[in-house]
């Protein structure tokens, strides 16, 4: 049996497995250069027809029907008693005869009653707990690519990890439990037919705080769905370390003396943070919490600077900043409900009829209504997650050039946003100040001062993160060389193979 550390991440997901030696990663993804990550969204969708509705919004749509049909047994009765035609009193006696026994015909109306009931739905109808149970899984880009492709076809979970922690309606608990079951099952077969073991054990990663507004209650209830998850997925063995000091267990085995580190892990929801003393003489031990000074986190990753970004570069190109005949600003909350990947209630609204009246009727009083025509295909289209996705490779791309060209093309044919790494710049600033706020807390905390500094996770690789970080926030710090993307994980392989 093997023991695998999982990075359950809210962009991405990594799978690696320790043997004591060196670390393997497992393909996750073929389509991928670096197939061992895979896009942590999920694409549930149906190739043909969508299921029958439960017994229950059947059973109502017919007791709807029947009182349909009772009515009209009643009219006709009181033509019948009305008339004094012989001839047309037999014709409602017949129709009487008729709806009566159309009434008793239930497996006939209970056709009817589906018939009716799909022909109006669409994908966006189903509740998600009922999505989970009937319909196809689709991970990584081929799940995305699906999406693009056919977004009437299903419905896009653009980060699952990003809804653990937050006020689940009923239902919506254990349709998550089923979906991310999904997930790691798959991790846990890919890892098996590559290592040609079986797999029992998992050790899974945790930020310190889950993306909610719930505290401990938020982090309680994201847990809980993960260890439910985990099981249902065929894991016996689970347990779950935060991110940033599974970080550290991975780049403890570069040292040779005993050193305080400051980890700070930016990931793509959240960033977490801890001072931990870390020496070579512990890399067997199981059990560290005594050695970690210090630990925070919150719900800011790089997700937000997706967002940001939109707001800052793209969002005036859709209206915002614009004003009505009557000097009113449009609502900025069109642009901030758009961007809201991660709140399925917020952008459920978005692509709701209403929404699009809101948005219409907007437009209908400003002097560019083209402007608000390109918001107004993204709420049509639901192009909220693409149009997110396409902000993160501009915010990617900015990384190594001083200005970019980013095509819209899929919202409006020719429409091309041009964005300056000074703009990103900008846009990062609210979220840096409180980056920056969690490392002074984190330092604040700990009862010894740090000597080294690691800055892991996806946006470790900004310039900008870098310059704030290092040259301004922290530069007495030696900063150490490490894996943006796999320091986490291969620590969480490690602590997984203590457990094995």
């Amino acid at each position: 049996m093997a023991a695998i550390g999982i990075d359950y991440g809210t962009s991405n997901s990594e799978v690696v497995y320790f043997d004591g030696q060196q670390h393997h990663y497992i393909k996750l993804d073929p389509t991928l250069e670096a197939a061992n990550k895979i896009r942590s969204s999920v694409f549930i969708y149906y190739k043909d027809d969508l299921p029958v509705p439960p017994a229950s919004v059947v059973e109502a749509k017919v007791a709807q029907i029947k009182r349909t049909i009772s009515e009209q047994i009643d009219k006709a009765k009181d033509n019948y008693y009305e008339t004094q035609d012989p001839r047309e009193k037999k014709l409602y006696s017949n129709k009487i005869d008729d709806l009566r026994a159309e009434f008793h015909n239930l497996p006939a109306l209970q056709r009817k009653a589906i018939q009716l009931l799909l022909k109006d739905m669409t994908v966006e109808d189903i509740p998600l707990q009922r999505l989970v149970e009937t319909g196809e899984f689709a991970f990584g880009e081929e799940g995305f690519k699906r999406y693009l492709k056919t977004p009437e076809k299903g419905r896009l979970i653009y980060s699952p990890k990003n809804f653990l922690g937050a006020n689940l309606v009923a239902g919506q608990q254990q349709a998550f439990v089923g979906l991310i079951a999904k997930q790691l099952e798959f991790f846990r077969l890919s890892a098996e037919q590559q290592l040609n073991q079986s797999v029992d054990t998992a050790v899974i990663g945790r930020p310190v705080k889950f993306h909610g507004t719930r505290g401990q209650e938020g982090n309680s209830q994201a847990i809980d769905i993960m260890t439910q998850a985990a099981e249902k997925a065929g894991f016996s063995k689970i347990s779950f370390l935060e991110e940033p000091i599974a970080a550290a267990y991975k780049i403890e085995r570069t040292l040779d003396k005993h050193t305080n580190v400051l980890v700070v892990d930016i990931g793509g929801g959240t960033t977490d943070i801890c001072c931990i003393k870390l020496s070579p003489e512990k890399l067997a031990n199981l059990d560290r919490q005594q050695d970690v000074l210090s630990v925070t986190g919150t719900r800011l990753g790089g997700m937000e600077c997706d967002k940001n970004l939109i707001k800052k570069s793209i969002a005036p190109t859709m209206g915002l900043g614009m004003t009505t005949q009557k000097g009113l600003p449009v609502p900025p909350t069109f642009y901030s409900d758009m961007c809201a990947v991660d709140d399925i209630p917020k952008l459920n609204n978005f692509f709701s009829e209403e929404y699009w009246l809101d948005i219409a009727q907007t437009k209908s009083m400003v002097k560019e209504p083209k402007l608000l025509e390109r918001l107004q295909v993204v709420q049509e289209e639901k192009l909220s997650a693409r149009l997110v996705n396409s902000s993160r490779l501009a915010k990617e791309l900015l990384s190594t050039k001083d200005e970019i060209t980013l095509p819209l093309h899929y919202i409006e044919q020719g429409y091309d946003v041009n964005i300056t790494t000074e703009e990103l710049n900008h846009s990062m600033q609210s979220w840096l100040r409180r980056v920056k706020g969690l490392v002074t807390e984190c330092l604040e905390n700990s009862e010894e001062e740090p000597e080294m500094l690691f800055i892991t996770g996806g946006m470790s690789l900004s310039p900008i993160v870098k310059k704030e970080l290092q040259e301004i926030m922290l530069p007495y710090l030696p900063a150490m060389e490490g894996d943006a993307f796999n320091s986490v994980c291969e620590g969480l392989a490690i602590q997984a193979a203590k457990l094995g």
